[in-house]
């Protein structure tokens, strides 16, 4: 029987509207009516990799930062392991490790190693554990060669592979993505993807859950795709099971079909 590693069931969230000007000082506090997420609910199998799909707005990243207990839900449930995310945060985050290509939150004039070293002691590593893990992930990533620098003095990219070597350092059994190959250079993008769906997902069994706008790496890694539109779910199979049940000859034209987008890559980006 396949173990649901995570799980997400009828899960909702909406923000305040965006106020500016006297509206926003007079009314400082306005209920929540901007919908994100609207009763969305699939599952994720332990060693499995699964890709949310759509357009920017569809509800991919605040799905992403519910289940990374950055941001709490306004309805439903989801869990990591069987923890819920809301009421059991502080357990759900040692098993998971969060990646976002936007936000990196490093120490800019920290070196990449005292960046690493402290985020390590986040996770409760220390010592001769921490520094072989830091060694070990900076090789994986292409960093090792930056460790000694300071974070503010690297490229995006290096920035980047940085962010990705912090969210495996603590050997996570669930992976959480946003974008995870938006600011590498494709050599460096083949070279993660063959990381994640080789390494990481079919010999170790991480549990991978990602977003994405690229098609042709969905299809790499993914076994799995959940289609987001509005913030609902409005498909979950594999590529090529959209396909045929589409009629679809490309899993673009499967995703224009079922959600009405034209039939570009543009549309999805």
């Amino acid at each position: 029987m396949l173990e649901h590693v995570i799980s997400v069931e009828a899960l909702e969230k909406y923000f305040p509207p965006a106020r500016s000007g006297w509206r926003a000082l007079l009314q400082p506090f306005s209920r929540p009516t901007e919908r994100a997420l609207a009763g969305v609910s699939f599952t994720v199998n332990r060693g499995e990799a699964v890709a949310l799909v759509g357009p920017n707005g569809a509800g991919k990243s605040t799905l992403l930062r519910v289940l990374a207990t950055l941001i709490l839900p306004t309805g439903g449930r989801a869990t990591l392991g069987g923890i819920d995310v809301e009421r059991d945060g502080a357990r759900a985050r040692q098993q998971l490790g969060y990646h976002t290509g936007g936000d990196e939150g490093f120490y800019g004039r920290l070196t990449a190693r005292e960046n690493l070293a402290f985020f390590a002691a986040m996770n409760n590593m220390s010592g001769a554990v921490a520094r072989e893990r830091i060694e070990s992930v900076a090789h994986q990533m292409g960093v090792a060669d930056q460790l000694s620098r300071q974070v503010r003095t690297l490229s995006t990219g290096m920035t980047h592979r940085l962010g990705l070597a912090r969210a495996l350092l603590h050997g996570p059994a669930i992976l959480l993505l946003d974008e995870p190959t938006r600011s590498l250079d494709p050599l460096a993008a083949a070279d993660f993807r063959r990381l994640l769906k080789g390494d990481l997902v079919r010999r170790h069994g991480t549990t991978l859950l990602f977003a994405s706008h690229t098609l042709s790496e969905i299809e790499e890694i993914a076994d799995r795709m959940v289609l987001l539109d509005d913030g609902q779910v409005i498909a979950c199979n594999t590529p090529a099971g959209l396909r045929a049940s589409t009629g679809a000859a490309t899993l673009e034209a499967a995703i224009a079909r079922l959600a009405g987008y034209p039939a570009t890559p543009e549309a999805l980006g």
